[in-house]
């Protein structure tokens, strides 16, 4: 958890195949490569739900496959550097302009009364290169003006909401009140909340959405209260490889996150000393409780299985032209 967020997650795994064979001395392309499918199978293994780690090892490996004949080892390391680089950078441009499509969709508040929306762990800077997903779209809406107040669950058990997106939306003067994650349903229910956004760590073919545990809650309830529900998430994060949520790899942490607080400054713990837990650290949202899904290059509504694969393939058209350019 050095590093978490799913694309933050994909910038730090292509920077880690660069570190894998920074400092080879094989003068022969083909062991650079075998050393690169090696990183890649350790690096993938360390995160399983968020795809865009295997996204961002898998691009390494393919660039360096297809240019590798003209090169020699010693070039290598600094081609993938630069693609590592070039990652990252687009990061910040895939955000903002999914942050535009997002905004475009929510209407601001009157003078009296702003846009409430509820958001979910954590997905601004400080899960991105810079700008953010779903906190993304909420720093296009302030900066489209727009009048939005937003509800920050607090994310247990790592307490993402409370620790992070309450700090960054301070830190950007965005209206904001910190709720307990209970809170969330009767919130909705008396009409306090008028969106719900929060990002992915993998979105599979039909539209299943993989995100931070409750995830699947809020989703539900706001299906029940009529209130839209926006996944927001790079193509990076869309894994058409998998049909449906229920062939995700769920990670599960250890016991310490969920019993490691205290009640006060006494010390007194939540729990009782060995009391077994359960602790997955992500849940699968089925399709149906989902909105829409909003990436870099459009926004895709049902049926997903058409509309995830035409973002897909539109964001790789866009990148092509650009290498190309």
């Amino acid at each position: 958890m050095t590093v978490r967020g799913a694309p933050a997650i994909g910038a730090a795994g292509s920077y880690g195949m660069y570190l894998a064979i920074e400092k080879m001395t094989s003068s022969n392309p083909e062991d650079v490569l075998k050393s690169l499918k090696k990183a890649k199978i350790l690096l993938d293994a360390a995160r399983p739900t968020a795809v865009n780690l295997s996204w961002a090892t898998s691009r390494i490996v393919k660039f360096i496959e297809t240019s590798i004949e003209t090169k020699t080892a010693k070039n290598v390391p600094q081609m993938v550097f630069e693609e590592a680089e070039r990652i990252c950078d687009e990061d910040v441009q895939i955000n903002k302009s999914l942050g535009k499509f997002g905004a475009d969709l929510i209407a601001g508040g009157t003078v009296d009364k702003p846009t409430n929306l509820l958001h979910h762990c954590n997905t601004g800077r400080l899960a991105t290169v810079d700008y953010g997903t779903a906190l993304g779209i909420i720093y296009t809406l302030q900066e489209q003006k727009k009048n939005i107040h937003v509800y920050v669950d607090e994310t247990r058990p790592r307490l993402q909401g409370s620790r992070l997106s309450a700090w960054e939306l301070q830190q950007a003067g965005i209206p904001q009140h910190l709720i307990c994650d209970s809170a969330s349903g009767y919130l909705m229910r008396k009409g306090m909340i008028d969106v719900v956004v929060y990002g992915a760590d993998r979105v599979t073919a039909n539209g299943d959405v993989a995100n931070k545990i409750g995830t699947y809650n809020l989703s539900v309830v706001a299906h029940e209260n009529k209130i839209p529900v926006y996944c927001a998430c790079p193509t990076s994060t869309i894994d058409l490889s998998l049909e449906t949520g229920d062939e995700i790899e769920i990670e599960q942490r250890g016991a310490e996150e969920v019993t490691g607080l205290t009640i006060d400054s006494t010390g007194i713990p939540i729990a009782p000393k060995g009391v077994p837990v359960c602790n997955f650290a992500f849940d699968v949202t089925p399709n149906k409780y989902v909105t829409a899904i909003i990436t870099e290059v459009m926004v895709c509504r049902p049926p997903y299985k058409e509309s995830l694969r035409k973002a897909v393939e539109l964001a790789n058209e866009l990148r092509k032209q650009k290498a190309a350019a």
